[in-house]
């Protein structure tokens, strides 16, 4: 029999305070009835003998100390599950805004999840291909892998995370068994409504599971966000065998909501005001993405966050780096320039990449072809560096063929129309392009045979038309 509890004995921010409870336990989930007959949820965050703190989920305001009932339900929080899920939007708290009804349960999961034994994980393979020749040629994203985005604020982060969840697919599939978990923690109400838009009018909404925590909802319900979405993909993997991909945007209005509901608990703050446990909140997160060996499906995660003030060694970005396999930096300065997506490839990294490239996964001539792009752009930097001081009609031959080369990395490779779709080979043929512009003594990064199969013919091209006469030539006079 559960017992009701009618009263509290405080309220502090987010958190309610009750005294004199018996047989509870950490984690356990709530329901308080009000004075009107309104129902709200929380959960145990900490117990101190008989004293039990308690985290309101939708905010405390018009809570009673003297009048609100509180039963104890004996489970930590769940949300209900089953392969309909695919096509709706829940809550941060996973309970439907679509207007459909409530979900029919296949079964009730934790959103706590459960840790993957490490020497049960198999290691990441194949690739996502995101149609995007930044990320698909220069930092892969593998199946399994959590690679996240670095942003700022103002840069197109929105308009990327729209074409990724358009466009991301496994490409020897064609899409099947794929699905995407998408996690907005809060975001404006404007932002919402275009990422619905993008979704539906893509027709990519059927296999999308959408997660909404808006601006104006209860801060605390931002700490349950993730959760639910990673509980969702979890099931969709690992019980249904989909391959699916979350999308987390933003992770620093997460790290916000964590801060002030460590400040509300009166816990000593690290560095900037957030908890002194934020890098193993954040890990037990990310750490939620993998493949299990045993088991179909595989979860991979690209966490989207805006850096304060561009500062990449701020504790957000910098606890992340730490935690995940690499990372997406965004740069405002090829955005001022018009270069979208504005992703900086040499600042980037994917350290799985070259697991899940090259022969039987892309192409054969992907990984030497990625390393001569990031070498020869590299040299870009240093010759734009040389040009701002002696002035570009100065520099010799080779450093003007790097200046054109560089041009063109960022105007036919890296940018891209925010509808436009590349496939992988498509990818690697305008990297062959731009490298064409170079030497072939520059090209010391890649094998003499794949030199002879892409670069030469594009090179011999290039010289036929050099030599090929104007079509409005006049005719010889003999």
């Amino acid at each position: 029999m559960r017992v009701e509890y009618i009263g509290l004995s405080e309220i502090r921010g987010p958190l309610v305070i009750l005294d004199d409870v018996e047989d509870v336990a950490y984690d356990e989930t709530c329901r308080f009835t009000l004075e009107n007959g309104d129902k709200r949820f929380g959960r145990i965050i900490a117990i101190d003998g008989s004293r039990a703190v308690i985290q309101v989920f939708e905010g405390t305001k018009g809570i009673s100390l003297e009048n609100s009932r509180t039963q104890f339900l004996g489970h930590p929080l769940r949300i209900p599950l089953s392969p309909e899920i695919l096509g709706r939007s829940f809550d941060g708290a996973g309970r439907p805004i679509d207007g459909l009804g409530e979900v029919y349960p296949d079964i009730w999961q934790s959103v706590n999840g459960s840790a993957i034994n490490p020497v049960s994980r198999k290691y990441p393979r194949n690739f996502i291909s995101t149609g995007l020749s930044a990320i698909d040629g220069m930092g892969t994203l593998i199946q399994g892998q959590k690679l996240p985005i670095f942003s700022g604020s103002g840069l197109k982060h929105n308009e990327l995370t729209a074409q990724m969840l358009r466009q991301a697919r496994i490409p020897d599939q064609e899409g099947a068994e794929f699905a995407i978990v998408f996690a907005a923690v809060g975001i404006k109400h404007d932002v919402a409504d275009y990422f619905r838009r993008e979704l539906e009018e893509s027709g990519a909404l059927e296999r999308t599971v959408m997660f909404l925590n808006l601006a104006s909802d209860p801060i605390i319900e931002r700490i349950l966000t993730p959760r639910c979405a990673l509980t969702a993909a979890e099931y969709l993997a690992f019980t249904h065998g989909y391959h699916v991909l979350v999308i987390m945007t933003d992770v620093t209005a997460y790290c916000e909501a964590l801060r002030e509901f460590s400040s509300s608990m009166g816990e000593i703050p690290s560095r900037k005001g957030f908890p002194s446990y934020l890098y193993s909140d954040l890990a037990s997160l990310f750490e939620r993405a993998g493949m299990i060996t045993g088991l179909p499906g595989s979860i991979t995660q690209m966490p989207i966050l805006t850096m304060p003030n561009d500062d990449i060694t701020h504790p957000i970005p910098d606890l992340t780096g730490f935690i995940t396999e690499g990372q997406i930096v965004l740069s405002r300065e090829l955005e001022q320039r018009g270069i979208y997506p504005p992703i900086s490839v040499l600042a980037s990294l994917s350290r799985l990449m070259k697991d899940g490239i090259g022969v039987g996964f892309t192409r054969e001539d992907h990984p030497d072809l990625a390393n001569q792009l990031f070498a020869s752009y590299a040299k870009v930097q240093e010759v734009r560096a040389l040009a701002s001081v002696i002035g570009e009609d100065e520099l010799a031959e080779g450093d003007r063929l790097y200046m054109q080369f560089g041009r063109q990395f960022e105007e036919i490779f890296l940018c891209q129309a925010p509808d436009e779709d590349r496939s992988i080979e498509r990818t690697l043929d305008l990297g062959w392009d731009v490298l064409s512009i170079l030497p072939e003594g520059e090209l010391d990064r890649i094998d003499a045979d794949l030199l002879e199969k892409h670069y030469a013919p594009r090179v011999r091209a290039k010289e036929s038309d050099s030599f090929a006469a104007p079509a409005d030539a006049p005719a010889e006079v003999k």
